[in-house]
This record gives structure tokens, sequence and C-alpha cells, in this order.
């Protein structure tokens, strides 16, 4: 007897492994749509890691300068000449009658000489109006004697005419002439006399003239001296010839620099800062000069008050002894100490962020394996570090150098 044989149905059978291929589909779509994106990778020796600390915080101000010499002396030319001799050459030590250059000017000679003929003119006629005056005075003495001896006789004359004439032995019109002639005599007198003493008054006031034009001659004469010795042309200041930019035959004028002597052992930082750090910069304030040599302490003594380039001008005074090779125009950087908070938070300063401002930071994990981004606030900033104002404690450990790279990430794993 034949039993009936049923076939599969092979259409439901692919149905059903079809829907639970779905449903795993849509179990793992689910699943992974739950989990988080890998972690980018960061070598941790390319990450600078600092830790955050609670201690006095020093704030800083850095800028780079030059060494200056406190003592500058620029000899300039005192007439126009050309240069006929170089007798010293820049970094030698020179004293103040040290002579550097020797110039030549004709006319600077010419009129040296001129000046020397009018002094000696006026003093003669100095001379000979000094002896013409009291020539002069001398005669009118000599009237103002002969005068007075002709009074003396007429007075005489007008007694003996009066007794005469009082035993009637001369007429009365006799006595009143020999009278009237003694009045006439002592009128010439007295007129003579006067004469002598204005003699007097404009013998000296003539001669104090003279001797005026001789005093002005005389300064004339000695200005055109100093010019024809300026032309030997010395250092005027002991230390270190630093420069000497002409050469022989070359022509200069009046007032033109012709060489600078500084002082070698005193020396002063400039230190150019940052206009956007300067605001807290006082004169006083101590500082570092780093010569690249040696570290030299100082302090602030002048403060430019106009800004340059975006940089503010600051002097500062070197307290310590210089360290060898330093030498005018030797540049270093210096650090200027503009503040210190007693206690505050602080931590390595980023390449980003300004003072009071908000940032990223990438604090690592407590396990050291991860870091994950977190919103900080500063406070003030200093050379090397920078105060935490919120969002992050005491003991966290951040990474502070750049992190651009990873902007479109809130978390990196250490590798």
């Amino acid at each position: 007897m034949d039993i009936p044989r049923h076939t599969p149905d092979k259409r439901r059978r692919r149905l059903a492994l079809t829907g639970v291929g779905a449903g795993l589909a849509i179990v793992t779509t689910a699943a992974l749509a739950t989990l988080k994106p890998a972690a980018p990778g960061l070598e941790r020796g390319t990450a600078m890691i600092d830790s955050v600390r609670r201690g006095p915080f020093v704030v800083q101000v850095r800028g780079p300068g030059t060494l200056v010499p406190e003592r500058i002396r620029w000899v300039t030319a005192a007439t126009a000449g050309r240069v006929e001799r170089r007798l010293v050459e820049p970094g030698q030590t020179v004293t103040p009658e040290t002579v550097l250059l020797v110039l030549s000017n004709p006319d600077v000679q010419l009129e040296a000489l001129e000046a020397e003929r009018q002094l000696s003119a006026a003093r003669a006629e100095e001379v000979n109006l000094d002896v013409t005056l009291r020539t002069q005075r001398l005669n009118q003495e000599a009237v103002v004697a002969a005068a007075r001896a002709e009074y003396q006789a007429a007075r005489r004359d007008a007694v003996a005419a009066e007794s005469l004439q009082a035993k009637e032995l001369i007429s009365k019109f006799e006595a009143a002439r020999t009278k009237e002639r003694g009045e006439e005599l002592a009128t010439r007198l007295r007129v003579e006399e006067g004469r002598l003493k204005l003699y007097d008054d404009a013998l000296e006031r003539q001669l104090k003239l003279q001797q005026a034009q001789v005093q002005r001659l005389q300064a004339v004469d000695a200005f055109q001296r100093d010019r024809v010795r300026s032309m030997e042309v010395k250092a005027g200041a002991g230390g270190v010839l630093q420069e000497l930019p002409l050469e022989v035959g070359q022509w200069v004028q009046s007032g033109a620099t012709l060489a600078r002597v500084v002082e070698p052992g005193r020396l002063k930082a400039v230190l150019r800062i940052p206009e956007t750090q300067a605001k807290d910069l006082a004169v006083g304030q101590a500082a570092r000069i780093d010569t690249r040599n040696g570290i030299v302490a100082g302090r602030v003594v002048r403060i430019d008050p106009a800004s340059v380039g975006g940089t503010v001008t600051a002097d500062v005074a070197l307290d310590g002894a210089l360290p060898r090779g330093a030498r005018p125009d030797l540049s270093v950087d210096g650090t200027i100490e503009v503040d210190r908070v007693p206690d505050a938070l602080y931590t390595g300063r980023p390449p980003y962020g300004e003072a009071g401002g908000t940032v990223s930071l990438f604090r690592l994990t407590p396990d050291g394996t991860h870091a994950e981004r977190v919103q900080v606030q500063l406070g003030r900033t200093s050379v090397n570090a920078v105060e935490i104002r919120s969002g992050l404690g005491e003991g966290d450990r951040v990474i502070i150098s750049d992190m651009s790279r990873h902007d479109g990430v809130d978390r990196v794993e250490l590798d």
C-alpha cells in the first residue's frame, strides 16, 4: 500500500528566515546606535601635561630687548670740514683728550685770523682813545689852573681897588670895573671846572664803551679759536669708541654726528613688552635679565609713555654684576614681576586664551588613559602660568599643549 508524501512549503520557510534576519538586523542596529564612537588616539609623549596647583602665583611679563649704555657720548662736528686723518678705530678705549679725527677747513682759519685782526685793532683803538681823552683832560686842567690864577689876581685887585676907593685915590668907576672883572673871572673859573668834570665823565664812559667792544671781539676771537681747535675732534669722555663711520676725505657738515663713545661698565636693558601685557608695568618693579650667559637682577626705572609697533619700551637698571661677554647692543630677554598673589589656583599656560577668558582644555581621567574636554575660566596670566578661576580643581592634570587638531572631539585616548 502506498503512503502519500507531503512536500515542504519552501516559501514559508524562506519568509520565516527573512523575518528572523530582519529582526536581528534591527536589534544589531539599535545596539550599535547606543555605542559611543571610538576616541581618537594621542601619543602621550607629544602632549604637554601639567597639574593644577595651589599656592603663591607670580604675575610676570616677558619681552625681548638689548643692552644699551646708560651714558652715551655723541661726538658732533662743531664746524664743517674735510676728514684729513682718522686716528682711532671702533672698539678702542679712549680718554676725554683722545683725538679721534683731524678735520680741515681753510675758511675757518681765515675767519679766525680776521677775528684776531679785529681784536688787535680794537685794542689799539682803546689805547689811542685813552691817550687822546687823557690829553684833553690835562689840557682842560691847565685851562682851569689858568682861570683860577686870573681869578685870584682879579680878586686881589678888587680888594686893593676897594681900599684905594675908600681913600679916594681912585674913582668909583675904576673900583667897580675891577670888581666886575673879578666876578667875570669867577664865572669863567666855574665854567672851566664844570668842563673839566664833563671831561672826567666822558673819559670814563668812552673808555668803558671801547672796553666793551674789545670784550665782544675777544669773545668772537675765542669762538673762532675754539672752532680751529675743534678741527681736532676729541672723544670728550672716557669709554669705548663704538662708532666712527667717517673715512678720510669725507666732508662733514656742522652738527653732523662723527662718533659715539660709550661707558661699557654701565649698561641697562631696554625691553620691548607687548602692549597687551604692559598695562600693569610700574617703575620700581623687579626684573631679571637673561643675557644667555647669565641672569642679572634689575629694576624698572623708566616706562615709555607711548606704544610703538605694538610694544611698550621699559628701561631696566641692572643691579648685579654683568656676566662676561656683556656689551652694548647685546640681545637679551627680560622678565618683569608685575604682581604677586599669595594664594591662587594655577597651572601651566596654554598656547591660547586671554586673561579673564574661557578656554577648552583636556583634563585627564583618574586612570590617565583618556582626556576629556572641559570649559575652564582663566584669571590673570603670567609668562609660563595662568590662574584658574573655575572648571578645574587642585590636583587635576590637564593637557596644555596645542590641541587644535582635536577641535571636533570631546575625548581623546592617550597611547
